[in-house]
This record gives structure tokens, sequence and C-alpha cells, in this order.
């Protein structure tokens, strides 16, 4: 791969840090093609931080409300920047924090270092949609915050940082598309979406929970995030729907939701849609156990609801779950579709109570050896196109030929 490379990266996600995008690619697989990165970020509560694998990890205490977790990260990445050398970095990279992007840009400029954007996630329309949908309720402060750091950060994102960004790696075939039509050029921009560690997951023993409320029912899983957006209610109307013609139906939620007010929420829709008995909460869990209970479910559910700020995403659960062997009924996001569709190890629906149910229904009643061959299809397609290691890959390639232009 050439000469040894060395970034600067600054991301918005605290660390430790679950997305493997971080914490699997930059930190694991990276470092093997030469590719170090020093992580600038915040320490994430609670968590002890473990060792990061890509280098150094300059932390800050984000301790305190969210406004003020903003300031201090914020605060954080301008100290670092401002005494960065440029003797030690061969480039600057940001993810997801347009306005320490515009910083950034410009002391990598003044210093001569190629700067590079990161974008998983509209993040300026996701804290306007925020401002939006919570209103006033969280208080005038979050609200404000909310609102004028997406609307100056889509100014300073779209107008500054990107179309002066040497290069710009985008979650998906979507994002590269939306970003294209306001004038940033497809050749400087890379899909990279998310993957799985099939290291990890064969070198960690999986068998499965030891919970008697498993016994016996057949089981469907839904691992991630519980939050507003994903509308798991819709999921309990499903479950209903599908306890009709298999009552041995469970659905385990392997996951939560940092609002309090909403999990309550969701905890009464399920009592209200009568399913309250078929649900399993788990929470957050740890990774393996995690993993666990998918190897116990005979389907896993990937809903993401349609719209502009998810419709860019890549959602991480299709191929984690066929990387597991289960095989999947997910909606019709553009990035999950293809790999339905590419795969044959699931089917991709409308998300309606009744689409997502009639899609259950079907794989529950497949003879077991055909959704052992779509398992093995599953496993198949993560590991020829979304095994971390090729991702690397084409991360480590970008990143060396841009180095290699810029000579």
């Amino acid at each position: 791969m050439g000469k040894p490379m060395r970034l600067l990266y600054i991301t918005a996600e605290t660390w430790p840090t679950f997305r493997a995008d971080v914490a699997v690619l930059f930190g694991k697989y990276l470092p093997r093609l030469a590719i170090q990165s020093d992580l600038v970020t915040g320490r994430t509560l609670g968590e002890a931080a473990g060792p990061w694998g890509g280098g150094e990890a300059l932390l800050c205490d984000v301790g305190g409300g969210q406004v003020k977790k903003h300031v201090k990260t914020f605060m954080h990445i301008w100290r670092q920047i401002s005494r960065l050398d440029p003797a030690r970095y061969d480039a600057i990279q940001v993810r997801d924090l347009p306005l320490s992007a515009a910083f950034a840009l410009r002391v990598a400029r003044r210093r001569g270092l190629p700067f590079y954007y990161w974008m998983s996630y509209p993040m300026p329309e996701g804290h306007i949609a925020l401002a939006r949908d919570q209103g006033l309720s969280a208080g005038l402060m979050k609200f404000l915050f909310h609102w004028v750091y997406g609307r100056v950060g889509r100014l300073l994102l779209y107008r500054w940082v990107l179309p002066r960004a040497n290069h710009v790696f985008v979650q998906s075939e979507r994002m590269k598309a939306d970003l294209a039509v306001l004038g940033i050029p497809q050749d400087r921009m890379t899909p990279v979406p998310m993957g799985v560690d099939l290291d990890a997951i064969a070198g960690t023993p999986l068998p499965p929970p030891p919970d008697p409320r498993l016994a016996a029912r057949r089981v469907i899983v839904y691992l991630g995030t519980l939050d507003r957006p994903r509308r798991i209610e819709v999921l309990f109307a499903m479950l209903a729907r599908v306890l009709r013609e298999e009552p041995r139906a469970l659905l385990v939620l392997v996951g939560d939701t940092q609002d309090a007010p909403h999990r309550t929420w969701l905890e009464g829709q399920a009592r209200a849609t009568g399913v309250a008995e078929h649900v399993l909460w788990t929470g957050w869990l740890p990774m393996a156990q995690g993993w666990r209970h998918v190897r116990a479910a005979e389907v896993g559910l990937s809903p993401f609801p349609r719209g502009f700020l998810l419709d860019s995403a890549s959602p991480t659960k299709v191929p984690e779950y066929l990387a597991l062997g289960v095989p999947v009924v997910c909606n019709d996001n553009p990035d999950q579709q293809a790999v339905i569709d590419t795969s044959g190890a699931g089917r991709c629906v409308p998300y309606s109570a009744e689409d997502f149910a009639q899609a259950v229904l079907e794989l529950l009643r497949l003879p077991p050896q055909e959704r052992q061959a779509m398992a093995e299809r599953g496993r198949q397609f993560v590991a020829r196109e979304r095994h971390y290691p090729g991702l690397a890959a084409t991360v480590a390639n970008v990143l060396m030929m841009e180095r290699i232009a810029l000579k």
C-alpha cells in the first residue's frame, strides 16, 4: 500500500462506540493497510475507554446536558486542530460535524494538508427535524440550539465544506446521488456502506441465550435503536397479525432508546395492541449477547422508515443478520432493497404491519432446508460485498490515490 499514512480523525461518535464504520473500519482494518488515525472526540459516558486500535485517542469529558456536550466537544476539537503538527499528519478527516469541519478545512489549507469529509447522515437536516418534532417540549434553549445548529450547519456543509473537500466519503449510492444534485462532483465521492466484521463473529462463541422465555417459541428479532424515527409500534401491529396464524411467535427487541417517555409510550402501545406478553424487551446488550439472540431467531427485522433523512442510510442490521445466518424482512430503504435483491436472502416490502406480517409468515412457513439455503446465500453475500477487509481496501485505495494525485 506504499508509505504509511496518518489521519487526524475528528468524529461525532464518542469513544468507545458501537459504530462499526468507526471502531472496526478505522480502528482495526485500516491500520493493517498502513493507515493510522488519531481519534479526536469525547469519552462515552459510563463506559471505560478501551484501546483505540487506529492510533492515539485524544478524548475529552462530555458530561452534562446535550447542548453542553456539543460545546465541550467543539472546544476540544478546536484545541486539537489549533495545535496540529503538519509534520505528524498526512490529512485531516471530519465525520458528521459540519461546524468543526469548516474550521478544520481552513486549518488544513493553511497547513498544506488535504481535507476529507465522512458523511454518514445528513446531520444538519437531522437537527432541524429534531427541533421541529420536539418543538418547545424540551425547552426553549434546546429547541434554539438544534434549529440554529441545523441551519448554520446546512449552510456550511453544502456551501463551503463539501465543495472544497479533497474527497467525500458517503454512506450509500443514494447519498452520492443526492449530493451530486447539489453540485458535488461525483468523481470526488466514494460510497462506503455499512459492513460486518466476519472475523469477530467467527471468533465469538454464540450459543443460544439461556432464557426459558424463548423455549418452544418462533422467535422474530429486532436488533437496534427504539428511537421515534424507527416507528417500532408498527412491529406490534405486525405481531398481532402474525399471532393469528402462528401463536408461538415471539418478538424479541434487542435495543433501547434514551428517550424514556417514548419507551414508556412504546410499552403502552404493546399492551394496547394486545401483544405485550409476546414481546421480550432485553434493553441494550453487549454485542456478543445481542448476536446470540439473533442466532436464536428464525427471522430478523429491519424497519427503516422512508424519508429524506433515512433514505440515504446504509442500515447495519441487514448485513449483520445475514452474516449470522438469519433471513431478513426489511422495508424498501434503497440500500436494504439492493442487498435483498442481490443476495436473495429475505423479503423487502413496504413498511406496514400487514406487509411485514405477510413476509414474516412466508419465511416462517418455508421448509427448513429452504430457509437454510437462504441463510447461506446471505452469508456469501456479506463475505463478498460487506466484509470490512474489502471495505477497508476501498477506503485505503482512495486515500492513497489522493495522496499520489496531490504530490
